[in-house]
């Protein structure tokens, strides 16, 4: 398969982040003459993650790339030979040398669809030995990221649509990997951006910040700008003395809210000012370095009206500890009299944004009615997934050599469907989803208006039931080693993922008790299920 340059290929997983197990496994499939037998695997998940009803299906664009540049190199073949016995015949490693993707063939869900137990996230075809070696680095990219998606679009379903929502949690993250990993499907989870700059670069991920504490506390307040003078906005009219402006206005903020002039810190001031000569346009300030009441907001205050005179408006405020509930509407409140008291309407509406290890819990408290926050900024709580470090991912073999191949095992939820299978949702007049059904790819596919038997995994007996519309899930990506169609940008997979929850019923996207979704057998799936698992020689 002819890679495709670009930077983003750079990050791709390399062949041997796997595990021992699948090269032993290649070399006993090499041994024994099946390395170019045609097999079929299904990568998918045995439960919906964090008690929820839904995942969401994610990491198929890393597949992808993973596949395009999967070749060994001399010095991975290398590696190979010193770990497996020194007896192994050389011509071993000459096949591994001559590996790529060019005979896999993959089928997929799009990423931002909606993905429920046993219905196949990605189907795996090609030669054996191949396909083997693409379990683990396929369960890897595809696990956390589905894992990621799904957690964020909890949050953005806590939050509701109106609140913007940050990813801040790279420095929070499982290595730079994972973290790249986390800012790319928080993303596509429902999330509003990211402050991962290397996300922006290679992903396409809005990026957004200003300054943290540290930035405060380096100003004492005696530093003097090189440069205090600033333009106005419209770019006409003499240059301002920015900081001998701020101090003008300090005195009437401060006599305003009742404080004296000592109180605000000078060092913070200072800060904001520098902060506001480099960013007029983006101005945004960090309220709780020092006093919230007492110094935070007549400083920004001051800044903030210093900027307006000349045509500016600052965009934020934020808030990084204490109640920030309580602390925002009592920033709004103060915001609203300020603006009636100075006359500056813009004043009134300004973003206020809110950190500080914000989780679940606290995301439904800052996103309640009457809650004045704005923006919220959301690290450890969504890209180390707490509530469920792991989907946990399989990857099965179900067919070899043209016949279906099943894992009975001693624990039933652990058996696998055979066979290579297609996957269709049936939808109602409303177009929510009803169930998903699984069968064999050479079943004609359910007609909408038509009743269907199938076998609720789990149930005892069939059921009938009549779509209105029928949506095949499993799309064709790559085809021996071909890419078929682009994949779509990540801001569209991102929309899809808001359409696809919008349509699932609010009793099956609650977070809480959901209403479980099923997924059925055709009968022919089921019958053939039952023959496999009978006692004897099949």
């Amino acid at each position: 398969m002819a890679a495709e340059q670009d930077p983003e290929e750079r990050a791709a997983a390399r062949p041997l982040l796997t595990d021992l197990y699948q090269v032993t496994m290649a070399l006993g499939y090499w041994r024994a003459g099946r390395a170019r037998d045609p097999a079929e695997f299904e990568l998918f998940f045995r439960h919906c993650p964090f008690g929820g009803a839904f995942a969401l299906a994610a990491g198929l664009r890393d597949c992808v790339r993973f596949l395009r540049t999967f070749r060994l190199r001399d010095a991975d073949v290398q590696f190979l030979a010193s770990v497996l016995p020194p007896d192994t015949d050389p011509a071993f490693f000459e096949h591994l040398r001559a590996l790529d993707c060019s005979g896999v063939t993959v089928r997929a869900l799009p990423e931002g669809s909606l993905a429920f137990p046993g219905v196949p996230l990605l189907q795996v075809s090609g030669p054996l030995l191949v396909v083997q070696l693409l379990e683990t680095p396929l369960l890897c990219l595809v696990g956390y990221a589905s894992l990621i998606s799904t957690n964020a679009a909890r949050l953005r379903l806590i939050a509701g649509p109106e609140k913007r929502l940050l990813e801040m949690g790279l420095r929070r993250a499982q290595g730079p990997d994972g973290g790249l990993t986390a800012s790319t499907y928080s993303y596509l989870g429902g999330f509003d951006g990211s402050s991962n700059v290397l996300a922006g670069q290679l992903r396409g991920v809005p990026v957004a910040g200003t300054l943290a504490h540290s930035f405060v506390t380096a100003f004492s307040g005696t530093e003097v700008p090189p440069d205090p003078m600033l333009a106005p906005a419209a770019g006409q009219g003499p240059r301002v003395d920015l900081a001998a402006c701020v101090e003008v206005w300090l005195e009437r903020v401060c006599a305003y809210m009742g404080l004296g002039v000592q109180e605000p810190h000078p060092g913070e001031r200072a800060a904001f000012v520098a902060y506001a000569l480099a960013f007029p346009r983006a101005f945004q300030g960090l309220l709780d370095t020092y006093s919230v009441r007492r110094s935070g907001l007549p400083n920004f205050l001051a800044v903030a009206l210093a900027l307006g005179e000349l045509g500016y408006h600052a965009v934020g405020v934020r808030l990084d500890s204490g109640d920030l509930l309580q602390q925002a509407q009592e920033i709004r409140g103060l915001f609203r009299t300020t603006a009636a008291q100075f006359q500056v309407p813009w004043l009134e509406s300004i973003p206020i944004a809110v950190s500080n290890n914000i989780d679940e819990g606290e995301l439904a408290r800052l996103a309640q009615k009457g809650s004045e926050v704005n923006v919220i900024g959301i690290g450890t709580s969504v890209v180390t997934c707490p509530g469920q470090p792991s989907l946990g991912c399989v990857y099965k073999l179900v067919s070899v050599g043209g016949q279906p191949r099943m894992k009975l095992t001693e624990d039933p939820e652990k058996q696998t469907l055979p066979g290579s299978k297609a996957a269709f949702r049936l939808l109602g007049s409303d177009g929510s989803p009803l169930l998903d059904v699984l069968q064999l790819a050479e079943e004609p596919p359910p007609q909408a208006g038509q009743d269907l038997k199938v076998w609720p995994r789990g149930a005892q007996e069939p059921c009938i039931v009549r779509p209105a519309h029928v949506q095949s899930l499993l799309r064709l990506w790559v085809q021996q080693g071909q890419l078929c169609e682009p994949l779509p940008p990540l801001a569209e997979s991102r929309a899809l993922a808001q359409l696809s929850l919008s349509q699932l019923g609010p009793t099956r996207r609650r977070l809480e008790q959901p209403e479980l979704y099923q997924v059925a057998l055709s009968e022919k799936l089921q019958a053939l299920v039952e023959r496999l698992k009978a006692p004897g020689p099949q």
